[in-house]
Protein backbone atom coordinates (compact mmCIF):
# COMPACT_ATOMS: atom_id res chain seq x y z
CA UNK A 1 0.00 0.00 0.00
CA UNK A 2 1.39 3.41 -0.97
CA UNK A 3 1.75 6.41 1.32
CA UNK A 4 -1.08 8.13 -0.56
CA UNK A 5 -3.33 5.08 -0.07
CA UNK A 6 -2.76 5.18 3.69
CA UNK A 7 -3.60 8.88 3.77
CA UNK A 8 -6.75 8.32 1.72
CA UNK A 9 -7.86 5.66 4.21
CA UNK A 10 -7.28 8.03 7.11
CA UNK A 11 -9.04 10.88 5.34
CA UNK A 12 -12.07 8.76 4.45
CA UNK A 13 -12.39 7.64 8.06
CA UNK A 14 -12.47 11.19 9.41
CA UNK A 15 -14.88 12.41 6.78
CA UNK A 16 -17.48 9.82 7.64
CA UNK A 17 -17.44 9.29 11.39
CA UNK A 18 -20.54 10.38 13.35
CA UNK A 19 -20.21 12.51 16.46
CA UNK A 20 -21.52 12.13 19.97
CA UNK A 21 -19.07 9.94 21.89
CA UNK A 22 -15.46 11.01 22.20
CA UNK A 23 -14.34 7.68 23.66
CA UNK A 24 -15.51 5.74 20.60
CA UNK A 25 -13.77 8.14 18.22
CA UNK A 26 -10.45 8.17 20.10
CA UNK A 27 -9.05 4.96 18.51
CA UNK A 28 -9.38 6.57 15.06
CA UNK A 29 -7.18 9.46 16.15
CA UNK A 30 -4.68 7.21 17.92
CA UNK A 31 -4.40 4.98 14.86
CA UNK A 32 -4.09 7.87 12.41
CA UNK A 33 -1.42 9.71 14.39
CA UNK A 34 0.64 6.53 14.73
CA UNK A 35 0.31 5.52 11.06
CA UNK A 36 1.10 8.89 9.52
CA UNK A 37 1.92 11.64 12.03
CA UNK A 38 2.85 14.10 9.28
CA UNK A 39 -0.52 13.77 7.53
CA UNK A 40 -2.40 13.76 10.85
CA UNK A 41 -1.03 17.20 11.75
CA UNK A 42 -2.05 18.73 8.43
CA UNK A 43 -5.45 16.99 8.56
CA UNK A 44 -6.09 18.46 12.02
CA UNK A 45 -5.54 22.00 10.77
CA UNK A 46 -7.54 21.38 7.56
CA UNK A 47 -10.42 19.90 9.56
CA UNK A 48 -10.39 22.80 11.99
CA UNK A 49 -11.26 25.07 9.06
CA UNK A 50 -13.41 22.75 6.92
CA UNK A 51 -14.85 19.97 9.09
CA UNK A 52 -18.42 19.87 10.37
CA UNK A 53 -18.17 17.48 13.34
CA UNK A 54 -17.13 19.39 16.47
CA UNK A 55 -16.07 16.31 18.41
CA UNK A 56 -13.28 15.69 15.89
CA UNK A 57 -12.05 19.24 16.43
CA UNK A 58 -11.87 18.53 20.17
CA UNK A 59 -9.99 15.28 19.61
CA UNK A 60 -7.54 16.73 17.10
CA UNK A 61 -6.54 19.41 19.62
CA UNK A 62 -6.25 16.88 22.45
CA UNK A 63 -4.17 14.36 20.48
CA UNK A 64 -1.90 17.01 18.98
CA UNK A 65 -1.13 18.51 22.39
CA UNK A 66 -0.28 15.08 23.84
CA UNK A 67 1.82 14.02 20.84
CA UNK A 68 5.52 13.16 21.03
CA UNK A 69 6.23 15.57 18.16
CA UNK A 70 6.97 19.17 19.01
CA UNK A 71 5.39 20.32 15.73
CA UNK A 72 2.12 18.66 16.77
CA UNK A 73 2.17 20.26 20.19
CA UNK A 74 2.78 23.70 18.67
CA UNK A 75 -0.13 23.26 16.23
CA UNK A 76 -2.39 21.93 18.98
CA UNK A 77 -1.46 24.88 21.19
CA UNK A 78 -2.77 27.23 18.46
CA UNK A 79 -5.91 25.19 17.72
CA UNK A 80 -6.84 25.12 21.42
CA UNK A 81 -7.14 28.91 21.41
CA UNK A 82 -10.03 28.69 18.90
CA UNK A 83 -12.27 26.39 20.94
CA UNK A 84 -15.16 27.60 23.10
CA UNK A 85 -14.82 26.77 26.84
CA UNK A 86 -17.09 23.71 26.79
CA UNK A 87 -15.08 22.10 23.97
CA UNK A 88 -11.79 22.96 25.68
CA UNK A 89 -13.05 21.32 28.88
CA UNK A 90 -14.00 18.23 26.88
CA UNK A 91 -10.49 18.09 25.39
CA UNK A 92 -8.97 18.30 28.88
CA UNK A 93 -11.16 15.47 30.19
CA UNK A 94 -10.24 13.35 27.17
CA UNK A 95 -6.51 13.73 27.80
CA UNK A 96 -6.98 12.63 31.40
CA UNK A 97 -9.45 9.77 31.01
CA UNK A 98 -8.62 8.30 27.59
CA UNK A 99 -5.14 9.37 26.50
CA UNK A 100 -3.85 9.09 30.05
CA UNK A 101 -1.63 12.15 30.19
CA UNK A 102 -1.97 15.92 30.29
CA UNK A 103 1.47 17.39 29.55
CA UNK A 104 2.73 20.83 30.47
CA UNK A 105 2.10 22.03 26.92
CA UNK A 106 -1.62 21.45 27.44
CA UNK A 107 -1.61 23.40 30.70
CA UNK A 108 0.36 26.18 28.99
CA UNK A 109 -2.18 26.36 26.15
CA UNK A 110 -5.12 26.51 28.57
CA UNK A 111 -3.40 29.06 30.79
CA UNK A 112 -2.81 31.29 27.76
CA UNK A 113 -6.45 30.81 26.73
CA UNK A 114 -7.75 31.79 30.18
CA UNK A 115 -5.40 34.76 30.54
CA UNK A 116 -6.59 35.99 27.15
CA UNK A 117 -10.18 35.80 28.37
CA UNK A 118 -9.34 37.57 31.62
CA UNK A 119 -7.81 40.48 29.70
CA UNK A 120 -11.17 41.09 28.01
CA UNK A 121 -13.67 41.52 30.87
CA UNK A 122 -16.77 41.70 28.67
CA UNK A 123 -15.80 38.55 26.76
CA UNK A 124 -14.88 36.78 30.00
CA UNK A 125 -18.25 37.52 31.58
CA UNK A 126 -20.12 36.31 28.51
CA UNK A 127 -18.12 33.10 28.65
CA UNK A 128 -19.08 32.75 32.31
CA UNK A 129 -22.77 33.17 31.45
CA UNK A 130 -22.59 30.37 28.90
CA UNK A 131 -19.98 28.04 30.40
CA UNK A 132 -19.51 28.82 34.09
CA UNK A 133 -18.88 25.25 35.26
CA UNK A 134 -16.55 24.48 32.35
CA UNK A 135 -14.40 27.50 33.16
CA UNK A 136 -14.23 26.56 36.83
CA UNK A 137 -13.25 23.05 35.77
CA UNK A 138 -10.37 24.34 33.65
CA UNK A 139 -8.93 26.49 36.44
CA UNK A 140 -9.35 23.84 39.14
CA UNK A 141 -8.28 20.72 37.21
CA UNK A 142 -5.06 22.26 35.91
CA UNK A 143 -4.42 24.26 39.12
CA UNK A 144 -4.26 27.53 37.29
CA UNK A 145 -4.59 30.42 39.71
CA UNK A 146 -7.33 32.76 38.54
CA UNK A 147 -6.48 36.41 38.09
CA UNK A 148 -8.04 38.96 40.40
CA UNK A 149 -10.89 39.67 37.99
CA UNK A 150 -11.63 35.97 37.37
CA UNK A 151 -11.57 35.32 41.11
CA UNK A 152 -14.05 38.10 41.73
CA UNK A 153 -16.44 37.23 38.92
CA UNK A 154 -16.21 33.45 38.63
CA UNK A 155 -15.41 32.18 42.12
CA UNK A 156 -16.54 34.95 44.49
CA UNK A 157 -19.57 35.69 42.30
CA UNK A 158 -19.23 39.44 42.84
CA UNK A 159 -19.59 40.90 39.33
CA UNK A 160 -18.79 44.61 39.07
CA UNK A 161 -21.36 47.30 38.48
CA UNK A 162 -22.55 47.44 34.86
CA UNK A 163 -21.48 43.90 34.02
CA UNK A 164 -23.71 41.35 32.21
CA UNK A 165 -23.54 39.00 35.20
CA UNK A 166 -24.88 41.66 37.54
CA UNK A 167 -27.54 42.47 34.95
CA UNK A 168 -28.53 38.80 35.03
CA UNK A 169 -29.19 39.08 38.76
CA UNK A 170 -31.26 42.20 38.16
CA UNK A 171 -33.11 40.38 35.38
CA UNK A 172 -34.16 37.65 37.79
CA UNK A 173 -35.51 40.29 40.19
CA UNK A 174 -37.22 42.53 37.61
CA UNK A 175 -41.01 42.28 37.22
CA UNK A 176 -41.58 44.82 34.43
CA UNK A 177 -41.32 43.21 30.95
CA UNK A 178 -39.95 46.44 29.47
CA UNK A 179 -37.13 46.48 32.03
CA UNK A 180 -36.44 42.78 31.42
CA UNK A 181 -36.21 43.41 27.67
CA UNK A 182 -33.92 46.40 28.21
CA UNK A 183 -31.51 44.36 30.36
CA UNK A 184 -31.41 41.49 27.85
CA UNK A 185 -30.61 43.73 24.89
CA UNK A 186 -28.25 46.09 26.73
CA UNK A 187 -26.13 43.26 28.12
CA UNK A 188 -26.70 40.71 25.32
CA UNK A 189 -27.82 38.03 27.77
CA UNK A 190 -27.99 34.69 25.93
CA UNK A 191 -31.33 32.97 25.38
CA UNK A 192 -30.53 29.83 27.38
CA UNK A 193 -29.36 31.95 30.33
CA UNK A 194 -32.20 34.47 30.24
CA UNK A 195 -35.07 31.96 30.04
CA UNK A 196 -33.98 30.54 33.38
CA UNK A 197 -34.11 33.97 35.01
CA UNK A 198 -37.39 35.26 33.57
CA UNK A 199 -40.63 33.81 34.92
CA UNK A 200 -42.90 34.88 32.04
CA UNK A 201 -41.81 35.37 28.43
CA UNK A 202 -43.93 38.25 27.15
CA UNK A 203 -43.74 39.39 23.50
CA UNK A 204 -41.37 42.23 24.41
CA UNK A 205 -39.05 39.83 26.26
CA UNK A 206 -39.18 37.33 23.38
CA UNK A 207 -38.33 40.11 20.93
CA UNK A 208 -35.29 41.01 23.04
CA UNK A 209 -34.18 37.39 23.24
CA UNK A 210 -34.47 36.87 19.49
CA UNK A 211 -32.54 40.10 18.93
CA UNK A 212 -29.51 38.84 20.87
CA UNK A 213 -29.60 35.28 19.50
CA UNK A 214 -27.21 34.19 16.77
CA UNK A 215 -28.69 32.55 13.66
CA UNK A 216 -27.51 29.16 14.94
CA UNK A 217 -29.18 29.73 18.31
CA UNK A 218 -32.45 30.60 16.57
CA UNK A 219 -32.23 27.36 14.56
CA UNK A 220 -31.43 25.36 17.70
CA UNK A 221 -34.42 26.81 19.58
CA UNK A 222 -37.09 26.93 16.86
CA UNK A 223 -39.16 24.36 18.69
CA UNK A 224 -39.03 26.31 21.97
CA UNK A 225 -39.86 29.57 20.19
CA UNK A 226 -42.88 27.98 18.55
CA UNK A 227 -44.00 26.53 21.88
CA UNK A 228 -43.76 29.99 23.46
CA UNK A 229 -45.95 31.51 20.75
CA UNK A 230 -43.30 33.47 18.86
CA UNK A 231 -44.62 32.34 15.47
CA UNK A 232 -48.13 33.54 16.30
CA UNK A 233 -46.92 37.12 16.59
CA UNK A 234 -46.21 38.72 13.16
CA UNK A 235 -43.48 40.99 14.52
CA UNK A 236 -41.69 38.16 16.33
CA UNK A 237 -42.00 35.90 13.31
CA UNK A 238 -40.43 38.59 11.13
CA UNK A 239 -37.50 38.80 13.56
CA UNK A 240 -37.05 35.03 13.43
CA UNK A 241 -37.13 34.95 9.63
CA UNK A 242 -34.53 37.74 9.50
CA UNK A 243 -32.21 35.74 11.76
CA UNK A 244 -32.68 32.62 9.64
CA UNK A 245 -31.83 34.55 6.49
CA UNK A 246 -28.67 35.81 8.18
CA UNK A 247 -27.60 32.15 8.54
CA UNK A 248 -26.68 32.20 4.83
CA UNK A 249 -23.46 34.08 5.48
CA UNK A 250 -22.66 32.84 8.98
CA UNK A 251 -19.81 30.32 8.90
CA UNK A 252 -20.67 29.20 12.45
CA UNK A 253 -23.98 27.70 11.31
CA UNK A 254 -23.97 23.91 11.08
CA UNK A 255 -25.02 23.10 7.52
CA UNK A 256 -27.57 20.42 8.31
CA UNK A 257 -28.90 21.63 11.66
CA UNK A 258 -31.40 23.71 9.73
CA UNK A 259 -32.75 20.71 7.85
CA UNK A 260 -32.92 18.66 11.02
CA UNK A 261 -34.82 21.50 12.69
CA UNK A 262 -37.36 21.34 9.89
CA UNK A 263 -37.82 17.64 10.57
CA UNK A 264 -38.88 18.26 14.15
CA UNK A 265 -40.66 21.63 14.06
CA UNK A 266 -43.83 22.41 12.16
CA UNK A 267 -43.08 25.63 10.29
CA UNK A 268 -45.17 27.69 7.90
CA UNK A 269 -44.29 27.74 4.19
CA UNK A 270 -42.64 31.17 4.37
CA UNK A 271 -40.28 30.32 7.22
CA UNK A 272 -39.51 26.92 5.68
CA UNK A 273 -38.56 28.65 2.43
CA UNK A 274 -36.24 31.09 4.26
CA UNK A 275 -34.58 28.25 6.18
CA UNK A 276 -34.21 26.12 3.05
CA UNK A 277 -32.62 28.96 1.08
CA UNK A 278 -30.20 29.68 3.92
CA UNK A 279 -29.16 26.02 3.99
CA UNK A 280 -28.75 25.85 0.22
CA UNK A 281 -26.53 28.94 0.23
CA UNK A 282 -24.41 27.52 3.06
CA UNK A 283 -23.97 24.31 1.08
CA UNK A 284 -23.09 26.22 -2.08
CA UNK A 285 -20.34 28.05 -0.22
CA UNK A 286 -18.65 24.80 0.84
CA UNK A 287 -17.58 23.36 -2.50
CA UNK A 288 -18.33 22.99 -6.20
CA UNK A 289 -18.65 19.58 -7.90
CA UNK A 290 -17.63 19.79 -11.55
CA UNK A 291 -17.58 16.07 -12.33
CA UNK A 292 -20.71 14.36 -13.74
CA UNK A 293 -22.18 12.56 -10.72
CA UNK A 294 -24.88 9.93 -10.16
CA UNK A 295 -26.57 8.94 -6.91
CA UNK A 296 -27.94 5.37 -6.61
CA UNK A 297 -30.49 4.80 -3.84
CA UNK A 298 -31.32 1.34 -2.50
CA UNK A 299 -35.12 1.12 -2.09
CA UNK A 300 -35.28 -2.62 -1.47
CA UNK A 301 -36.99 -4.05 1.61
CA UNK A 302 -35.90 -2.49 4.94
CA UNK A 303 -34.09 0.39 3.21
CA UNK A 304 -36.36 3.19 4.49
CA UNK A 305 -33.42 4.94 6.14
CA UNK A 306 -31.44 4.80 2.90
CA UNK A 307 -34.25 6.73 1.20
CA UNK A 308 -34.22 9.34 3.98
CA UNK A 309 -30.45 9.73 3.71
CA UNK A 310 -30.75 10.00 -0.07
CA UNK A 311 -33.08 13.00 0.26
CA UNK A 312 -30.43 14.85 2.26
CA UNK A 313 -27.53 13.83 0.00
CA UNK A 314 -29.47 14.71 -3.15
CA UNK A 315 -30.28 18.18 -1.79
CA UNK A 316 -26.63 18.74 -0.82
CA UNK A 317 -25.10 17.55 -4.09
CA UNK A 318 -27.68 19.01 -6.49
CA UNK A 319 -27.07 22.49 -5.03
CA UNK A 320 -23.42 22.43 -6.15
CA UNK A 321 -23.34 20.01 -9.10
CA UNK A 322 -24.69 20.91 -12.55
CA UNK A 323 -24.48 17.39 -14.04
CA UNK A 324 -26.26 15.28 -11.44
CA UNK A 325 -28.88 12.56 -11.56
CA UNK A 326 -30.52 10.21 -9.08
CA UNK A 327 -31.64 6.63 -9.68
CA UNK A 328 -33.51 4.46 -7.18
CA UNK A 329 -33.27 0.67 -7.42
CA UNK A 330 -34.56 -2.63 -6.11
CA UNK A 331 -34.34 -5.39 -8.74
CA UNK A 332 -34.93 -2.69 -11.37
CA UNK A 333 -33.96 0.96 -11.60
CA UNK A 334 -35.70 4.24 -12.36
CA UNK A 335 -34.83 7.94 -12.28
CA UNK A 336 -35.90 10.21 -9.42
CA UNK A 337 -36.28 13.80 -10.58
CA UNK A 338 -36.85 16.92 -8.48
CA UNK A 339 -38.36 20.22 -9.51
CA UNK A 340 -35.40 22.22 -8.25
CA UNK A 341 -32.41 21.69 -6.00
CA UNK A 342 -34.01 22.49 -2.63
CA UNK A 343 -34.50 19.99 0.14
CA UNK A 344 -38.27 20.38 -0.11
CA UNK A 345 -38.10 19.62 -3.84
CA UNK A 346 -36.21 16.40 -3.16
CA UNK A 347 -38.61 15.45 -0.38
CA UNK A 348 -41.41 15.79 -2.90
CA UNK A 349 -39.47 13.78 -5.48
CA UNK A 350 -38.95 10.91 -3.01
CA UNK A 351 -42.48 11.11 -1.62
CA UNK A 352 -43.71 7.96 -3.40
CA UNK A 353 -40.42 6.01 -3.24
CA UNK A 354 -41.03 3.24 -0.72
CA UNK A 355 -38.75 0.46 0.50
CA UNK A 356 -39.73 -2.82 -1.14
CA UNK A 357 -38.37 -5.58 -3.38
CA UNK A 358 -35.10 -7.44 -3.99
CA UNK A 359 -31.66 -5.85 -4.40
CA UNK A 360 -29.68 -5.38 -7.60
CA UNK A 361 -27.07 -2.74 -6.88
CA UNK A 362 -25.83 -3.10 -10.44
CA UNK A 363 -29.24 -2.24 -11.97
CA UNK A 364 -28.79 1.57 -12.08
CA UNK A 365 -25.24 1.33 -13.43
CA UNK A 366 -26.41 -1.16 -16.07
CA UNK A 367 -29.09 1.35 -17.06
CA UNK A 368 -26.46 4.08 -17.48
CA UNK A 369 -24.30 1.69 -19.52
CA UNK A 370 -27.17 0.89 -21.90
CA UNK A 371 -27.84 4.60 -22.35
CA UNK A 372 -24.09 5.29 -22.58
CA UNK A 373 -24.58 8.04 -20.02
CA UNK A 374 -21.20 9.44 -18.94
CA UNK A 375 -20.47 9.85 -15.22
CA UNK A 376 -17.16 10.19 -13.42
CA UNK A 377 -18.37 9.32 -9.95
CA UNK A 378 -21.17 7.31 -8.38
CA UNK A 379 -22.59 7.54 -4.84
CA UNK A 380 -24.40 4.38 -3.72
CA UNK A 381 -26.57 4.41 -0.58
CA UNK A 382 -27.16 0.78 0.39
CA UNK A 383 -26.64 -1.98 2.96
CA UNK A 384 -24.74 -3.96 0.28
CA UNK A 385 -27.11 -6.90 0.62
CA UNK A 386 -27.07 -7.66 -3.11
CA UNK A 387 -29.13 -10.73 -4.08
CA UNK A 388 -30.23 -10.18 -7.69
CA UNK A 389 -28.49 -9.75 -11.04
CA UNK A 390 -27.08 -7.64 -12.50
CA UNK A 391 -24.43 -7.55 -9.81
CA UNK A 392 -22.64 -4.27 -9.30
CA UNK A 393 -19.18 -5.68 -10.10
CA UNK A 394 -20.45 -7.08 -13.41
CA UNK A 395 -22.31 -3.88 -14.25
CA UNK A 396 -19.20 -1.83 -13.46
CA UNK A 397 -17.07 -3.89 -15.87
CA UNK A 398 -19.73 -3.51 -18.59
CA UNK A 399 -19.97 0.25 -17.96
CA UNK A 400 -16.20 0.61 -18.36
CA UNK A 401 -16.33 -1.39 -21.60
CA UNK A 402 -19.22 0.59 -23.12
CA UNK A 403 -18.53 4.13 -21.90
CA UNK A 404 -14.75 4.01 -21.56
CA UNK A 405 -14.45 5.53 -18.08
CA UNK A 406 -13.86 4.07 -14.62
CA UNK A 407 -16.05 6.16 -12.28
CA UNK A 408 -15.06 6.59 -8.65
CA UNK A 409 -17.52 4.88 -6.31
CA UNK A 410 -18.50 6.21 -2.89
CA UNK A 411 -20.47 3.66 -0.86
CA UNK A 412 -22.64 5.04 1.94
CA UNK A 413 -23.36 1.96 4.06
CA UNK A 414 -26.74 2.23 5.78
CA UNK A 415 -27.86 -0.59 8.05
CA UNK A 416 -24.77 -2.76 7.64
CA UNK A 417 -21.96 -3.79 5.30
CA UNK A 418 -21.28 -6.94 3.30
CA UNK A 419 -17.63 -7.88 3.08
CA UNK A 420 -18.15 -10.21 0.11
CA UNK A 421 -19.65 -7.32 -1.85
CA UNK A 422 -16.65 -5.13 -0.98
CA UNK A 423 -14.25 -7.93 -1.91
CA UNK A 424 -15.82 -8.23 -5.37
CA UNK A 425 -15.16 -4.54 -5.99
CA UNK A 426 -11.63 -4.64 -4.62
CA UNK A 427 -10.89 -7.63 -6.88
CA UNK A 428 -11.71 -5.49 -9.91
CA UNK A 429 -9.70 -2.54 -8.67
CA UNK A 430 -12.76 -0.29 -8.44
CA UNK A 431 -11.70 3.11 -7.02
CA UNK A 432 -13.73 2.90 -3.84
CA UNK A 433 -14.52 4.97 -0.74
CA UNK A 434 -16.60 3.45 2.05
CA UNK A 435 -18.75 5.45 4.46
CA UNK A 436 -20.57 3.81 7.33
CA UNK A 437 -23.60 5.92 8.14
CA UNK A 438 -24.71 5.48 11.76
CA UNK A 439 -27.54 7.94 12.00
CA UNK A 440 -25.59 11.19 12.15
CA UNK A 441 -27.12 13.49 9.53
CA UNK A 442 -24.86 16.37 10.64
CA UNK A 443 -21.83 14.56 9.19
CA UNK A 444 -23.28 14.32 5.67
CA UNK A 445 -21.87 17.69 4.48
CA UNK A 446 -18.43 16.12 4.89
CA UNK A 447 -19.21 14.26 1.67
CA UNK A 448 -18.91 17.45 -0.34
CA UNK A 449 -15.14 18.10 -0.27
CA UNK A 450 -14.64 14.40 -1.02
CA UNK A 451 -16.83 14.67 -4.13
CA UNK A 452 -15.67 18.11 -5.22
CA UNK A 453 -12.11 17.25 -6.24
CA UNK A 454 -11.16 15.15 -9.27
CA UNK A 455 -9.58 12.43 -7.10
CA UNK A 456 -9.01 11.35 -3.52
CA UNK A 457 -5.31 11.93 -4.06
CA UNK A 458 -5.96 15.59 -4.88
CA UNK A 459 -7.93 15.97 -1.65
CA UNK A 460 -4.92 14.53 0.18
CA UNK A 461 -2.75 17.10 -1.62
CA UNK A 462 -5.12 19.85 -0.49
CA UNK A 463 -4.85 18.69 3.13
CA UNK A 464 -1.05 18.47 2.94
CA UNK A 465 -0.96 21.99 1.50
CA UNK A 466 -2.39 23.46 4.71
CA UNK A 467 0.55 24.66 6.84
CA UNK A 468 0.84 23.72 10.49
CA UNK A 469 0.40 26.83 12.67
CA UNK A 470 3.22 27.80 15.01
CA UNK A 471 3.10 29.48 18.39
CA UNK A 472 4.04 33.11 18.39
CA UNK A 473 7.30 33.84 20.15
Amino acid sequence: MTEVDVRIQILNTFLTTPHGKLDTLAPLHSDAISRDPLFYGHLAVWYSNRGEVRDHKVLFAAHLLTSDFVEHRAAGWVLIQKLPPHMLAAALDHTKRVIGKTPRSFKSAVANYLRGLEMQPARFERAVMRSKQDLKHLYASLRIAPGAYAQQVLFDERPPEGSPLLALKHLAQAADPAEQARLIVAQRIPYTTAVGAVKALTPSVLAALIDVMTPQEVINHLKALRKRGAFDNPELKALIDAKLKAAEGDSRVSTLKATQAMRHVELDAETTAVLTEATDRRVASMARIDRPTALFVDKSSSMTQAIEVAQEVAALVSAICADFQVLAFDSESFAVKANGATRSAWEQAFRMVKANGATSIGAPLAKLARERHYVEQVIVITDMGENTAPRFSDAYAEYVRRVGVRPNVTLVAVGGRDQSFLNSLHAQGVPLTLWEFKGDYYSLPNLLPLLALPSRAELVEQVMGVPLPKRAA
